[in-house]
C-alpha cells in the first residue's frame, strides 16, 4: 500500500514541476523552473506542497506577487490540497543555477 501512495507523491511532484514550468519571471523569457529559481519541491501524502524557491534579486519587482501567483497555480491542481512557498536567498540565485535550455534561450551558450 505505501508503494502507491510514494507513486501518487512522485506523480504529484512531477504534476507541480509541469505547472511551475508555466510561469515566467515578467523581465526574462524563461520559465522559473528553467531559471533554477525553484530549489526545492516537497509533497507529502497529504498532498501538501511546499515550494522552496529564490528571486533573482531580493528587490525582485515581482517579489510580492511571483510566489502567490506559484501559489495559486499549483492550488489548481486537482491534487493538491495546499501549497505552501517559501522564498530563501540562501544560496542567492545566480546564472549557473539556469538550465542549458535557459541560457540558450538567453543567448548565454
Amino acid at each position: 500500500m505505501s508503494e502507491t501512495k510514494e507513486i501518487d507523491t512522485q506523480e504529484l511532484g512531477e504534476k507541480v514541476v509541469r505547472v511551475l514550468k508555466t510561469i515566467y519571471d515578467p523581465e526574462i523569457p524563461v520559465d522559473i523552473y528553467e531559471l533554477g529559481l525553484i530549489y526545492d519541491v516537497f509533497v507529502n501524502e497529504d498532498y501538501e506542497t511546499k515550494i522552496l524557491m529564490t528571486l533573482t534579486t531580493p528587490n525582485c519587482p515581482v517579489a510580492e506577487t511571483l510566489p502567490v501567483e506559484v501559489e495559486e497555480k499549483v492550488k489548481t491542481i486537482d491534487m493538491v490540497k495546499d501549497c505552501e512557498v517559501e522564498i530563501t536567498f540562501d544560496p542567492p540565485w545566480s546564472q549557473d543555477l539556469m538550465s542549458d535550455e535557459a541560457k540558450l534561450e538567453l543567448g548565454l551558450l
